[in-house]
């Protein structure tokens, strides 16, 4: 394994770690104070055009796709690059285009999309002139088990109609969401496991009703348009809006899912290199007991292990990465599994005691380690949560063939 940085991407990082230094982190406090100013809105605030705009004037647009249409970098090659965006998750993700779940939605209709479904979404959320969600997760249900999402998706002539209930639909809020990617049952007398479907419904149908937003922790995620709740109450879409062929919803979500976990933890690394950054500059400049925090055995030990604990995961990140990149993402779904349970964990313990080191401060709205923490604990649900993870792991490690069998005496 060759963690080396190319040319291209070492030029990459140097330019996306200027835009990051002169507009990203710069324009928090603005876009903070343009979301509180228009406390009914759903959606990025307005300085996010201007970055956008710099942002594509830059060729730091869509690095995240593989295909010419994107940045054309493997998984190995995003991966410092999505950490950078990780300092600022609010922010720099949508502000290069490489936000979720539109990430995911986009590689979805570049794979399965037809040319009409790619002309009418795909390359308007290429342009960053939409946005889209993903409907999936059903409240009634244990959507742990991707079997049990019952949302009916019944055949009626030249139409599918919807009837059910999702969740966890981010972006569903935001005035300028335009498609929802819906996973439902069109088949239920199939086998199991071909019994579902993707389809795209737009967001102006009949029958569509976003309930509410769930927040997270606490935190309602305007700028990302919140975490919709939406009844689809026999909403018809045309027979053309399937993506991907009838009954291999699964299969075809395992093409988002996959790229999707390993995003998240690559932009975790970087939320946990913002909190490493914040406590030391804290424990150099505070003082307790006569003597900077710095100086104190405690916090030195505590800063060490983060340091320790951070530059592990990257590496299990980087090998799941280029175990994609090597074998594909279905080969590589145990190394995948392996980093979804070890980042956010990980990245949590680190912004955890950053907070203990800056104190009540840590708490407050004065620094954005508790929107990362939640962040850290918000992903070890989302994508399958860690106990589904370790489930996969452990069956895969009880099926393999030990090289050294234990001698008993």
């Amino acid at each position: 394994m060759d963690f080396e940085y190319s040319p291209k991407v070492r030029d990459l990082q140097s330019r996306l770690t200027a835009f990051m230094q002169d507009r990203v982190l710069p324009a928090e406090a603005i876009a903070a104070e343009q979301l509180a100013s228009k406390p009914d809105w759903w959606g990025a605030p307005p300085i996010m055009a201007d970055l956008k705009a710099a942002a594509k004037r830059q060729g730091l647009w869509n690095l995240f796709l593989p295909a010419r249409e994107g940045a054309g970098l493997t998984n190995l090659e995003y991966a410092p690059l999505a950490e950078l965006t990780g300092w600022s998750p609010t922010i720099a993700p949508e502000a290069v285009n490489c936000n979720p779940p539109d990430t995911g939605n986009m590689e979805l209709l570049h794979l399965y999309g037809t040319p009409e479904q790619k002309q009418e979404w795909l390359i308007p959320l290429l342009d960053g002139e939409i946005r889209s969600c993903f409907s999936m997760t059903e409240p009634d249900v244990a959507s742990s088990d991707a079997n049990n999402v019952r949302l009916e998706i019944a055949d009626d002539g030249d139409h599918w109609v919807l009837t059910g209930r999702k969740w966890w639909s981010t972006a569903a809020l935001r005035e300028d969401n335009r498609v929802a990617m819906v996973m439902g049952v069109t088949d239920p007398d199939a086998p199991t496991g071909s019994r579902h479907s993707i389809v795209l419904v737009p967001m102006d149908t009949p029958g569509v009703t976003v309930v509410r937003s769930t927040t997270v922790l606490g935190f309602d995620d305007r700028h990302e348009g919140g975490h919709g709740e939406i009844v689809y109450d026999k909403a018809r879409i045309p027979k053309a809006n399937l993506l991907g062929p009838r009954g291999q919803g699964f299969a075809v979500a395992q093409a988002r899912l996959g790229p999707g976990r390993i995003h998240h933890c690559m932009r975790l690394i970087g939320m946990a290199e913002r909190a490493i950054a914040l406590m030391t500059d804290r424990a150099r400049t505070r003082v307790a007991f006569g003597k900077p925090l710095a100086d104190e055995g405690v916090v030195q030990a505590t800063v060490a292990d983060a340091r320790i604990a951070v530059d592990a995961a990257r590496l299990t990140v980087l090998r799941a990465a280029w175990r994609m990149d090597v074998d594909g993402a279905k080969a590589a779904r145990h190394d995948i599994a392996a980093a979804k349970v070890l980042v956010p964990l990980t990245v949590k313990k680190i912004v955890d005691d950053a907070i203990q080191i800056f104190g009540g401060a840590g708490l407050s709205q004065d620094t954005p380690l508790a929107m990362l923490y939640s962040q850290a604990r918000f992903l070890q649900i989302a994508d399958g949560p860690d106990q589904v993870h370790r489930r996969s792991l452990a069956r895969a490690e009880f099926a393999a063939t030990p090289v050294l069998t234990e001698v008993r005496g």
